[in-house]
């Protein structure tokens, strides 16, 4: 199936993990939803690649699929508890935070060099 016009988005970003919530037109004018796992890969060299994972969800299917969904959401959180957070987890999230404090990191400072003309000396 062919993706039709692009209506209403919305992204979740997630670790190396980004899900992709997209309300598409098809030809006839009827709305359906596309949910999107994209995964990135990082390879030895430092090259990467994503893996992307698709499903369609149309209209007819949303209160049942809804329904399963929240049942097994509202499992998971009654037998893990809502705040667990897998070591793998832990560790893509430690990460990211590590990268960003590096990003955002004062550089050297240069005003403490001192400005010497060479009439000066």
């Amino acid at each position: 199936m062919i993706d039709q016009e692009e209506i209403y988005s919305k992204v979740l970003r997630a670790g190396r993990r980004t899900y992709f919530f997209d309300v598409r037109s098809t030809k006839a004018g009827d709305y359906y939803l596309t949910v999107t796992e994209s995964k990135k890969f990082t390879h030895d060299d430092g090259s990467f690649h994503y893996k992307k994972h698709k499903i369609y969800l149309y209209k007819e299917d949303f209160s049942a699929f809804k329904e399963n969904l929240d049942e097994m959401m509202n499992y998971i959180i009654e037998e893990k508890g809502s705040e667990v957070i897998s070591e793998r987890h832990q560790k893509d999230f430690k990460r990211e935070d590590e990268i960003m404090i590096e990003n955002d990191a004062p550089k050297a400072a240069t005003e403490s060099f001192t400005d010497v003309s060479f009439d000066d000396i």
